[in-house]
């Protein structure tokens, strides 16, 4: 994966993380199962078309996949996209120690 696409990859999962919803539901899919829209709209103060909309933007980002048994939709995580995400920042983490340790350097010389 390029740096570019790694970038945007990342962006695009940060997004989807970005809303306190969506962590949430991503909370309850930490379990490895899968879920229902009904079991992960349980005791949330939203729709379950509401959740459905919210799902949708974490599948869009590669976070959550959806399967269909029967009528009922089932949601699980994919942790690549996080994984990915995990990994950028550590990237950034390394990048900001280096700079630190420069700029110590250059203080103390």
């Amino acid at each position: 994966m390029s740096n570019k696409s790694f970038v945007n990859k990342s962006a695009t999962v940060f997004s989807a993380l970005g809303d306190m919803t969506r962590l949430e539901l991503v909370s309850r899919l930490s379990d490895g199962e899968q879920h229902s829209i009904v079991q992960l709209a349980d005791g949330l103060e939203l729709s379950r078309q509401g959740v459905t909309k919210h799902l949708n933007v974490l599948k869009q980002a590669g976070v959550v996949s959806c399967k269909r048994v029967g009528r009922e939709s089932r949601f699980t995580i994919r942790t690549e996209s996080i994984d990915t995400a995990r990994d950028y920042l550590t990237r950034a983490s390394a990048q900001w120690e280096e700079a630190i340790e420069r700029l110590r350097a250059t203080v103390e010389d």
